[in-house]
């Protein structure tokens, strides 16, 4: 069925391919994507964009000995594929399988693991200066793309590189035309001729040539900006140092491999401008590249069809809280660091266009537009994922919480993820929010909990953050009203004897089932920061054992805060902390992935009963 990618297992088997086979391995592989990815699920149009492109790179580099860097890792499955993984593929995002996203110890061809976005070109500068200092002649590509230019790290990057003068190369996958126009013929021509050693020859003696007529050498200079400023849009890129070369036909394999062979011999910076069409080659994808670019399984011949949800999921819970709060003050803004549909922020959008903030993948500047907003007089809402808000903690401090601003986080995916592993998942918010002076940290463990949170949350006047986990709840109705919570205060849902579980917002349901089988009190906590102490301390009075459950490490958690409550007010009493351990969690199903951390019903009775022998 595929008789060129049935005979790779390498890109040493690749490089042994005649350049006109290449074509047709670019259709096989495009073939096997749709089919192996619709029985898995997983990133569909960003790869089906990059397999001319990853072909072109392993055909022409030395890799391994030459290194990769893909930005985001979410586009490389066509290589994993063509670096011996092809049979893996069944496997993809499954426990013990191959990772969605490049993986240092999965493979020698994946030269910098990553599953966030913007760290491209700041590894791949790490590497060639590398090389550089090792003597040897190895070169680093970053393969940046789907938005991760508009992070300020590439940015931070780039203006290093130029000074730098590294044997570096920048590919820009462009695959939403977003920076350029079309590309045609004409481009493709200029690319090849910029990209060639006698561009490059001529240039450098020309350069010296002119050295003594220092008028003439910047009227030669202005000039060869102005001719390739004619046809390409790559100033910034040549002011910061490097090489601009491009746009070109991402999905033209002979241009890809001429430019790529010449840039190959070229010394210093370069960057390599290339546009793609996100679900190239599957028609439904082309059409609706957003639907299809994490998917679920599915028939490749009807492509998705949507099933009604049994229960709305936190997301949609927030994304209908933040229409009606913002129906009733028109001083709320929403802000997403490019994650509109994720965090279920598409009908405000629609509904409060002057109001609705995509920022890009740029969650520092998230953060500290938002305390700017609150500076004069308005109520931003900052909907953010638990792992990308780590990386804009030192603006939720200094920017953030040292003011004292009424900035909301409203904190998705907090908790295990699943298929997405360690890089996605939640695992240490409440940890690093609870440490934070002027923060409100709040855990839901339910629908309408997370509805009243997040409306207390926007009542306030100080930095907050509402946490809840990805997907559905336990289904409870949820009624449209703003109603708030007492600040600060738990409640007991179960009163018992012997052992109290102090849950913390998801933990909540596998608590009460376990209390069933122990006789234990169940409080759900609902606040991390302020803790209820009162509630703390009457518990552990009445009880022998306290035990503390949350969906977050451990270290410095939710029970953390238990424990230095009572050593605050010299309480002593037994207590079990039970949460994520000192590891990072790889992908699967998280249902499974909670049991084996011992954090299901199960887990808890078999953690308490080991204490309590």
């Amino acid at each position: 069925m595929y008789p060129l990618l049935d005979s790779i297992s390498s890109p040493e088997d690749l490089r042994r391919l005649e350049r006109k086979q290449l074509p047709q391995l670019a259709d096989e592989l495009r073939a096997f994507l749709v089919e192996s990815v619709s029985r898995t699920g997983g990133h569909l149009s960003s790869n089906l964009g990059t397999v001319e492109l990853t072909i072109a790179l392993h055909y022409v580099f030395d890799t391994p000995a030459d290194s990769l860097v893909w930005d985001v890792g979410h586009q490389t499955y066509a290589h994993k594929i063509l670096t011996g993984r092809r049979e893996a593929m069944s496997t993809l995002r499954m426990k013990d399988g191959l990772a969605g996203f490049p993986k240092r110890d999965e493979s020698p061809y994946d030269a910098f693991g990553t599953g966030h976005s913007s760290t491209s070109i700041s590894a791949a500068l790490g590497m060639a200066v590398a090389a550089r200092l090792a003597g040897n002649d190895k070169r680093a590509v970053a393969i940046i793309g789907d938005g991760a230019m508009t992070g300020g790290m590439a940015f931070e990057a780039l203006n290093n590189a130029g000074a730098l003068d590294a044997n570096l190369l920048v590919v820009l996958n462009d695959n939403d035309m977003s920076i350029s126009t079309p590309v045609g013929a004409l481009n493709n021509y200029f690319a090849k001729l910029m990209s060639g050693r006698f561009y490059a020859a001529m240039w450098r003696g020309g350069e010296k040539v002119l050295k003594g007529m220092p008028p003439v050498l910047e009227f030669a200079k202005r000039a060869e900006e102005h001719v390739k400023g004619m046809v390409t849009p790559g100033t910034l890129f040549e002011e910061l140092g490097f090489n601009y070369i491009g746009p070109i036909d991402g999905h033209d394999l002979d241009t890809l491999v001429t430019t790529l062979h010449n840039i190959r011999k070229l010394e210093g910076p370069q960057f390599l401008h290339i546009v793609t069409q996100k679900g190239k080659g599957y028609a439904r994808a082309e059409e609706d590249c957003v639907l299809y670019h994490g998917v679920g399984k599915f028939d490749p011949a009807y492509g998705i069809v949507a099933k009604p949800a049994a229960k709305k999921t936190y997301t949609q819970i927030f994304g209908d809280w933040l229409c009606d709060m913002a129906a009733t003050d028109d001083k709320l803004v929403g802000i997403t660091p490019a994650m509109c549909e994720g965090s279920g922020m598409v009908e405000f959008a629609q509904k409060f266009p002057q109001r609705y903030f995509d920022v890009g993948i740029a969650e520092q500047h998230a953060l500290t537009f938002a305390a700017g907003l609150a500076c004069d007089g308005y109520k931003p809402v900052v909907a953010i994922y638990s792992t990308f808000l780590q990386r804009a903690y030192d603006q939720l401090i200094h920017d953030i919480a040292i003011q004292n601003l009424p900035v909301l986080l409203a904190i998705d995916r907090g908790g295990l993820v699943g298929a997405d592993g360690a890089t996605h998942a939640g695992s240490f918010d409440l940890s690093f929010l609870r440490c934070i002076p002027n923060m409100t940290v709040m855990t839901p463990s339910d629908e309408n909990e997370c509805r009243a949170m997040l409306t207390t949350a926007y009542r306030m006047n100080t930095p907050t953050a509402v946490r809840y986990p990805r997907g559905s709840g336990t289904g409870v109705a949820v009624p449209p009203s703003l109603q708030t919570l007492p600040l600060g205060k738990g409640e007991v849902r179960r009163n018992g004897k012997g052992v109290a579980l102090l849950a913390f917002g998801s933990m909540l349901a596998p608590a009460l089932t376990a209390a069933e089988s122990l006789d234990a009190t169940v409080a759900n906590m609902r606040f991390v920061k302020p803790l209820d102490e009162e509630l703390v301390l009457r518990l552990a009075r009445e009880h022998a054992l306290l035990v503390t459950v949350e969906e977050n490490v451990i270290q410095g958690g939710a029970g953390s805060a238990v424990s230095e409550c009572l050593a605050r007010h010299g309480i002593t009493v037994s207590v079990l902390h039970l949460g994520l351990p000192d590891t990072f969690i790889e992908q699967g199903e998280p249902a499974k992935l909670l049991a084996e951390c011992g954090l299901d019903a199960e887990g808890l009775l078999r953690s308490v009963r080991g204490v309590l022998k």
